[in-house]
């Protein structure tokens, strides 16, 4: 589905809820507060693109020595055979590898400022190589859906979210949430791969996804026998120790490679302003179609029709109050971060409906956002099934978080 349609289809529900709830309910303010979510929006867009500009500039300039000093060749090297399968019209030794790898790797320990850049790098070099320039290659939607699914290992903001609102245990949403966000990227990967025809019985991927599984298991063993405190502190020490490593061992691989570190880190920061200014105008785009679709009120009528169809079919709504952050997460981070804090605040940070609200925040990761951001920052416009194929991950992931509410802690 390309974004143009997903664009018109935001601003025309939004025209026709704002018209209805103008023409016979009165509301004579509904318009005025769409176009002003507009002109919010579109700051929001731009200011989001400005602050990008500086975590891109020191990112790229990293890669571009990490680049040089040969980390693409280390990390072909040990995901080779499991990416050949996955990534079957990438050579072995295509320069994506690196910056997705380390993409992954940031994202699943909750790096969000460094895993953002690393990702466009990482569709800069697939769009080097994809032969149509205006529409998503099967590795990139492969990379987008994997990236979107949002495998997370420590949901480091949403327990500091949760510690401010005055849980008594913050992290006691941590199992849940890994385990949610581990059952996301599974369906992501497979539902992908159905699309490319990518044999998912191959012992080699079999392979890889057993020995994943079996890491996931290991920590949430861990994990689990840990106290509050000492998951809080292992998991802060552990990612910034492991973000910090990743920059020192760039720089001693340049070293190696007896390149010139300062020159080469500023030939890649140079990229890192021009990506920000392509960023913004796609940006712009969508948050604004996203915002006049929350203040039309469409969000709001959405979550009353499907609490009457589940009190229909007797199924317990106990969870619907806190659907407003699942329903928001695909479109809008931080739209869905407000959703999350608005429902510890209303119902408690201990209450079943701020636990699943945080369960959700960490299971998946902005769709919308981050195809409107990834293929906006190299010309895509026509997306194929990525959208498809994410949303489906995406509810996948929903639904994980939510039976894992239960499961953990009750209705």
């Amino acid at each position: 589905m390309a974004l143009n349609y997903i664009w018109i289809f935001f601003f025309v529900v939004a025209f026709v809820v704002g018209l209805v709830r103008l023409l016979f309910f009165g509301d004579v303010n509904v318009f005025s507060d769409m176009v002003n979510s507009t002109f919010d929006n579109a700051k929001a867009g731009f200011e989001i693109s400005l602050y990008l500009t500086g975590v891109l500039t020191l990112w790229l300039g990293l890669m571009k020595i990490g680049e040089r000093g040969g980390v693409v060749s280390i990390f072909s090297k040990a995901v080779g055979p499991f990416f050949a399968k996955l990534f079957p019209d990438l050579k072995k030794d295509h320069p994506a590898y690196g910056p997705m790898m380390l993409n992954f790797s940031a994202n699943m320990l909750g790096l969000d400022n460094a895993a953002t850049p690393l990702g466009l790098k990482a569709m800069e070099e697939l769009q080097a190589s994809n032969r149509e320039k205006d529409t998503a290659s099967n590795a990139m939607i492969m990379f987008l859906v994997l990236n979107t699914s949002g495998l997370t290992i420590l949901p480091i903001s949403v327990m500091v979210y949760r510690t401010q609102l005055g849980a008594a245990n913050p992290s006691d949403i941590f199992i849940p949430i890994l385990l949610a966000t581990f059952f996301s990227t599974m369906v992501g990967l497979v539902t992908v791969s159905i699309y490319q025809k990518i044999n998912l019985f191959d012992k080699i991927i079999l392979a890889y996804l057993g020995g994943l599984s079996a890491v996931v298991a290991g920590m949430i063993c861990w994990f689990s026998t840990l106290s509050q405190d000492q998951i809080t502190e292992v998991s802060t020490v552990a990612s910034n120790f492991i973000l910090f490593s990743v920059i020192i061992t760039f720089i001693l691989l340049g070293v190696r490679k007896k390149i010139n570190i300062y020159e080469t880190f500023i030939e890649g920061a140079k990229e890192g302003f021009s990506v920000a200014i392509k960023i913004i105008p796609f940006l712009v785009a969508i948050l604004v179609a996203i915002g006049a679709f929350r203040a039309s009120g469409a969000m709001e009528m959405l979550m009353d029709g499907i609490r009457w169809f589940l009190s229909a079919l007797h199924v317990d709504t106990a969870f619907v109050e806190a659907l407003p952050t699942a329903l928001m997460k695909p479109l809008s981070g931080s739209g869905a971060r407000g959703m999350m804090v608005d429902a510890m605040q209303t119902y408690g940070a201990d209450s079943f409906v701020g636990r699943v609200a945080s369960t959700v925040q960490g299971a998946t990761d902005t769709t919308f956002y981050i195809i409107a951001l990834y293929f906006g920052s190299v010309g895509i416009r026509n997306t194929r099934y990525a959208v498809t194929a994410g949303l489906i991950a995406d509810f996948a992931g929903i639904i994980a978080a939510i039976l894992m509410a239960y499961l953990f802690f009750g209705s």
